[in-house]
């Protein structure tokens, strides 16, 4: 297959540049490839009424509502059912990552395909009847390796909370650290740029089990996910998280476990808690015994 044949997304800085406008990266060189893509895995696609309805009042919206936009956009000239359009928007993805230093800002050109599944991969009427839910899982899970679906998870965890636990708890030892970090990220009960999740919120006890299989992951990336999870946590529950990081560095006391800590609790630090700030220098420390933890009271 020749380069030309191939799924493509437009060329974007690895970071924000001054000036720059984010909602930039999903312009009309993003729409026209988005198109060209599509067409390429489905030839039936209308390319041209597509790019006249993606850029119909693109230009005075911000960055995620443009990915809204274009999500509507392609609900209506893909086919009408939700199975046969999210098979079409999985074909037309580049291919997947594992490297987890390699994503950037152009990675945001899949912004419409995660409003797609999170607007839709819940739709009975638009899947004539059946449920979409296990074909909805298969491309977040394919999502994640090119993008993220961090934001696109969010309301199946709101509106079947049971079963897609269920769901990310099997994919906690999948090989690919992009699909382990999801399972922690996309999870968040506060998640920047994210819908709020209230039930985990109020109680996130249930993400917890997630949190204890990854908190000693091969990969920082996942790691790091972890500790912001935690740190979500902490916002409504300091006691909670003070007494988790308390117990894991009991149990490994590695420098891994100690950057953790410190980073889980670092806006707990911020604001002067006392228990976090005894917990804090434990964790600074090198060589510490277990038994230091003992003495400092949640």
């Amino acid at each position: 297959m020749k380069p030309s044949d191939r799924p493509s997304i437009p060329e974007a800085p690895r970071s924000i540049q001054k000036g720059v406008p984010l909602k930039n990266l999903l312009g009309p060189e993003a729409i026209d490839c988005l198109a060209r893509n599509v067409q390429l895995v489905h030839l039936r696609f209308d390319g041209a009424s597509f790019r006249k309805q993606a850029l119909s009042g693109l230009e005075d919206l911000e960055f995620m509502p443009r990915g809204q936009h274009i999500a509507d956009a392609l609900r209506r000239f893909l086919p009408d059912t939700y199975d046969r359009a999210i098979r079409i928007l999985v074909d037309s993805l580049t291919p997947s990552q594992t490297e987890t230093d390699k994503f950037g800002l152009a990675e945001f050109f899949y912004l419409p395909h995660s409003f797609f599944i999170a607007n839709y991969g819940i739709d009975l009427e638009y899947n004539r009847g059946n449920d979409p839910f296990d074909i909805s899982m298969n491309a977040l899970h394919a999502l994640t390796t090119r993008f993220t679906s961090e934001f696109a998870i969010r309301p199946f965890l709101i509106q079947r909370q049971e079963r897609t636990l269920s769901q990310v708890m099997r994919w906690v030892n999948d090989p690919n650290p992009h699909v382990r970090r999801l399972c922690s990220e996309g999870t968040r009960p506060k998640l920047p740029w994210g819908k709020r999740i209230p039930a985990f919120i109020k109680d996130p006890t249930p993400t917890l089990p997630i949190l204890e299989l990854l908190k000693n992951d091969p990969s920082l990336y996942v790691r790091r996910s972890v500790a912001n999870h935690l740190g979500d946590i902490a916002k409504d529950h300091p006691e909670l998280v003070i007494g988790i990081c308390r117990r894991w560095l009991k149990e490994n006391a590695s420098s891994n476990s100690k950057w953790l800590v410190r980073h889980a609790i670092r806006n707990l630090v911020k604001k002067q808690n006392g228990a976090a700030l005894a917990l804090h220098k434990i964790a600074t420390q090198s060589g510490y015994a277990n038994n230091g933890l003992r003495c400092h009271k949640v």
